[in-house]
């Protein structure tokens, strides 16, 4: 097939006239075109007057070679994106592989051990995400916490409780396979093509459950609310994890626990499994009316159709050298309850297919590293549940969160009211101060970077609402790994994968290092 970047289209101008504008790139009749799909589709705002959809497409033609010797600028030969299924070793497996975790890089691990012929067995702590969602709701509708099974464990992962965005700055061929499983599962096809893909966590619950189903009927098993507490190791091999008073003998064993598995963390360091503290990101879920963002990004363009919800993505360096940034911008979303231990707050952003609700929302994050913390393994964990039990006493005690107008902020006061801006947080926010909150570190960068945000999107200060704590936007722990075999660097047999283990940073990167895993396995086992 052949490439053709630069295919533009006015926002007035329906999808089918992008089959006029390939001909007349490739300077080619109807009847020489066999068919094209759509590779990558952006929206190009730059331009006050108009707005456009970029396009880059592949096409099937008639005479290939005959376009491609005329060297035309933006038409090249369609790169191979097939995914490569691994070749299987040719060691005798004693026992069948275990998963551990089933969020994006637990649930992609065993999809690809079950469809190579592995019969994978996956553990979960949390629940089914039927009974995972009527959990999550007691918690958002009533203030009962499941700390077994929320936002952060169950089927599905973090992840299924989010904006379910699958953007990634990961190059990796592996992205492609991901996406087309999303969509043999239910997911929109559009998301193949799209600059920003997102899912939404309505139909994220669908989809990983006819994964889960897939996997089953491919001879796997996924057993629920079955928290794995004891690992055995003997010398410097994994023999066998307990779960529910039972002990399961194991050689291979792909460790995709989560970024909030905390007590999982605590038996692997008793166990002495390498690992070090490694820098994240704290903050809070800063709140527009999705109305001005939408003016703000599309100007005179706002609301049209074919636009839908704006976005923004904003990075800073301030002057004590901490980045501060935007991350997992939720546009007409709103700001949700995902604490997994009792007495601490903490909060995400999720949002619908749609995208319709009032408010955009998105984590506003600020540095930190074992400078802060220490560098104990641990440190990090500790700092987080710091952070959060702060949170939760500021907030009332009744897993109400902290929050305030950002105005009130940059004037380190108290807020009394919250403009035109209505707090989406279900359970109820309490007027605070929120820099007594954050170390003081924090607070400075915090306040430079929405100065700096201010001036990009004049206004972006004014009438939006911060709600506190955020501090799970990654791992605060790296498992150690060889790069070379993905083994943890001193238990044979363990593969530390995923976000938990500090190797991804979003659903497609973690399900990407949960292929990479599960092909280590293929590639020296028989099935």
């Amino acid at each position: 097939m052949i490439r053709i970047h630069q295919c533009k289209l006015s926002i007035d101008q329906p999808i089918q006239q992008l089959r006029k504008v390939i001909l007349k790139k490739l300077k080619i009749k109807e009847q020489e075109l066999i068919n094209y799909y759509i590779f990558k589709e952006s929206i190009d705002a730059r331009d006050q007057s108009q707005v456009y959809f970029n396009y880059c497409v592949d096409c099937e033609v008639v005479d290939e070679q005959k376009i491609l010797k005329k060297g035309m600028k933006d038409i090249s030969l369609t790169p191979l994106l097939e995914y490569q299924f691994p070749v299987c070793g040719e060691k005798e497996l004693k026992h069948r592989p275990i998963v551990i975790g089933f969020g994006p890089a637990g649930i992609f691990a065993a999809l690809l051990l079950a469809q190579m012929g592995y019969c994978p067995i996956v553990f979960e702590r949390g629940e089914c995400v039927d009974k995972r969602f009527q959990s999550v709701q007691d918690f958002w509708e009533k203030g009962i916490l499941n700390p077994s099974s929320n936002v952060q464990f169950g089927e599905g992962g973090a992840g299924t409780f989010s904006d379910g965005k699958l953007t990634t700055r990961v190059k990796d061929l592996r992205s492609r396979k991901v996406l087309e499983e999303f969509v043999r599962f239910g997911a929109p096809k559009e998301i193949l093509y799209e600059a920003h893909p997102h899912i939404g966590t309505d139909l994220l619950r669908g989809i990983v459950k006819r994964i889960r189903e897939e996997i089953i009927s491919l001879g796997g098993e996924v057993h629920f609310e079955s928290m794995v507490d004891d690992f055995e190791i003997k010398g410097d091999k994994i023999c066998s994890i307990h779960v529910n008073d039972t002990w399961y003998p194991c050689e291979q064993v792909i460790l995709a626990i989560g970024h909030s598995a905390r007590e999982t963390f605590m038996k692997l360091y008793e166990k002495k499994v390498n690992m070090q503290a490694k820098a994240f990101a704290i903050g809070a879920r800063i709140e527009h009316k999705q109305s001005f963002i939408d003016q703000a990004q599309f100007k005179k363009f706002a609301g049209h159709p074919r636009l839908g919800a704006a976005e923004y993505r904003f990075v800073h360096k301030a002057q004590n050298g901490r980045g501060v940034y935007t991350f997992c911008m939720c546009p007409g979303g709103t700001v949700v309850p995902s604490s997994s231990s009792f007495q601490k707050v903490v909060v995400n952003g999720m949002s619908e297919h749609a995208r319709n609700q009032e408010n955009a929302n998105s984590a506003l994050l600020v540095q930190v590293s074992p400078q802060d913390f220490g560098t104990h393994p641990l440190s990090g964990m500790k700092f987080q549940e710091q952070l959060e039990e702060k949170a939760f006493h500021m907030g009332g005690g009744t897993y109400k969160a902290p929050a305030q107008l950002v105005e009130d902020f940059l004037q380190n006061r108290a807020s009394t009211h919250f403009k035109e801006i209505n707090p989406s947080y279900s359970i109820g926010v309490t007027y605070c101060n929120l820099q007594e909150l954050f170390p003081k570190e924090i607070t400075e960068a915090l306040i430079e970077g929405i100065l700096d945000f201010d001036r990009r999107i004049p206004g972006f200060a004014k009438s939006a609402v911060m709600t506190a704590i955020e501090t799970r936007s990654s791992s605060p722990i790296r498992i150690l790994r060889e790069d070379d075999t993905l083994l943890s660097s001193n238990v044979i047999g363990l593969y530390p994968c995923g976000e938990g283990a500090g190797y991804a940073g979003g659903i497609v990167s973690a399900a990407i290092d949960g292929l990479r895993c599960a092909e280590k396995i293929i590639e020296q086992y028989k099935k």
